[in-house]
């Protein structure tokens, strides 16, 4: 396998002053899977102009661990067409690598420039091109034999049990000049962390309520009075198992508990990191509002809408609200994927022990469901509720409704086993080996795709016996079963779900 690594992994990789821990980890799965880490001779150009000397020095040393391409691809008619757009040196040499994925002289591209993903969607290749995120994920799921740690689930810990000195907080250091005595003031405050089983930190996160009066004299634009919650400190270090997404959810459960009107960050853009948690706040309906000024330097303050509102169009930037103008449908989920793929949605039978090392279907926010039904006209903004099948006892009783999901996209008319395992291989249940055996059960009726959002879980999940009772379904799902508005709006009131998500 030829991997063509970007520019900027490179120098990242090779920079001696800030440890970024996904950038180890990526390199340590190319060096045990054995792949060949390719560099473009445009890279090489680009890394030898870098500004940091040390960079260039290191580079230089070990430039024979990289295998530098001997000759560039012919240019075909597609990247012709697609480099006449290009303005400047930089997007002419993103486009320079997208030739070699798209002539077939190497096999993949890793980079985190979205500029070069949206390329690659235009030259039909997005499932050749990953974040380093995505390309973890793909290897997991191809070598679960090759994992040697266990991620565990996230945990609220107290500042004063953190350590200080753990190098996962080395770029706040760099980034803020009082930075470990501003943590120390935070002894006995709150914050979520996730940490692997040996103990080392891989994620933080602390938030803070905010009052109308709070002064904003560093922001401009001045922020206007409101409720707001704040992300203080938030960072992720393990790639692959979609822990941002979860901590997302953290922060938007935390924003609809204390009733905000606003979520805000501020945040430098000097690295790869910084730019990826901007792109995932952007996903995430984040926008741009001004700057704040400090002693540390110019940051940018990102501000989430956090009013009751829907953009059927786009859920994720206005999750976790729905609109009660949606259609709702109602489809089966058997037991053995449930909790594995909704992990919030645990019944208190099962036992939580079980679900708490981190995987990407469970963390993320973004799911798949794989589906044969005969209806699949569903479209983004519409409702789902995920009915658990039976387990341990007749359906009326332990067959149960237990959580909403907001649909993203549908994706029908897959063209090949290889498209449909790059569309679950992330957010689904299954292995690698499971998503064949789905797509070849049955060849003249292969299985479609639903990009859903983990929305919210119901705190008591009615069984078969009250749906029907409440005249919410007559017999159980079989495939995506439309129910009505009333009877969709008794579901929330049997089920005691917060109606404030919903919006009429």
């Amino acid at each position: 396998m030829r991997v063509l690594l970007d520019t900027n992994i490179i120098v990242h990789r090779e920079a001696s002053t800030v440890v970024k821990q996904q950038i180890g980890t990526l390199f340590r799965w190319l060096d045990r899977l054995h792949y060949t880490k390719c560099v473009h001779p445009l890279s090489v150009e680009e890394i030898r102009k870098h500004r940091d000397p040390n960079v260039v020095a290191t580079f230089e040393i070990k430039l024979s661990s990289y295998t530098i391409l001997r000759t560039q691809a012919p240019q075909s008619p597609e990247i012709a067409a697609l480099r006449a757009l290009d303005a400047t040196e930089n997007s002419r040499n993103d486009t320079s690598l997208l030739n070699e994925v798209f002539a077939g002289r190497v096999d993949i591209l890793v980079t985190e420039d979205r500029g070069i993903h949206s390329k690659a969607r235009v030259l039909g290749i997005a499932t050749r091109v990953f974040t380093i995120d995505d390309f973890l994920e793909k290897v997991t799921a191809e070598h679960p034999d090759l994992i040697d740690y266990r991620v565990l689930a996230v945990r609220k810990e107290l500042f004063g049990n953190v350590n200080l000195d753990d190098p996962f907080f080395d770029s706040f250091r760099r980034d803020y000049l009082d930075f470990n005595r501003w943590f120390n003031r935070k002894a006995d405050e709150v914050a979520y962390v996730s940490k692997t089983e040996p103990g080392e930190l891989i994620a933080f996160l602390y938030l803070k309520f905010e009052e109308p009066l709070e002064p904003y004299s560093d922001i401009e634009p001045r922020f206007w009075a409101c409720r707001r919650l704040k992300i203080g400190t938030f960072k992720v270090a393990m790639n692959g198992y979609k822990l941002g997404e979860r901590f997302l959810k953290i922060i938007f459960d935390n924003g609809i508990i204390q009733n905000v009107e606003e979520i805000y960050v501020t945040i430098f853009n000097r690295d790869t990191e910084q730019e990826r948690l901007i792109g995932l706040l952007t996903d995430w309906g984040f926008r741009h509002h001004g700057i704040k000024r400090s002693p540390s330097g110019e940051e940018l303050v990102l501000v989430r809408d956090f009013r009751p509102r829907v953009d059927v169009t786009n859920p994720a930037t206005t999750f976790p609200y729905m609109s009660r103008q949606q259609r709702k449908f109602i489809v089966a989920i058997y037991p053995s994927y449930h909790t594995e793929l909704l992990t919030d949605s645990i019944l208190r039978t099962e036992a939580p022990e079980d679900f708490e090392d981190n995987r990407a279907n469970r963390n993320a926010l973004r799911k798949v469901y794989i589906s044969r039904s005969i209806r699949s006209d569903m479209a983004p903004g519409d409702i789902i509720v995920f009915y658990r099948t039976a387990s341990g006892g007749a359906a009326y009783y332990t067959s149960v409704a237990t959580t909403l999901g907001l649909i993203e996209s549908v994706v029908k008319n897959i063209h090949s086993e290889a498209d449909f395992i790059a569309l679950c291989r992330k957010r689904s249940v299954f292995s690698d080996a499971r998503l064949k055996e789905h797509w070849n059960y049955k060849p003249h009726n292969r299985p479609f795709v639903v990009n859903f959002l983990f929305t919210y879980s119901f705190p008591k999940r009615p069984n078969l016996k009250s749906l029907k009772d409440n005249n919410i379904i007559q017999e159980a799902p079989r495939g995506f079963d439309e129910i009505s508005d009333d009877a969709f709006w008794r579901l929330i009131e049997i089920s005691h779900a917060n109606k404030s998500l919903i919006i009429d």
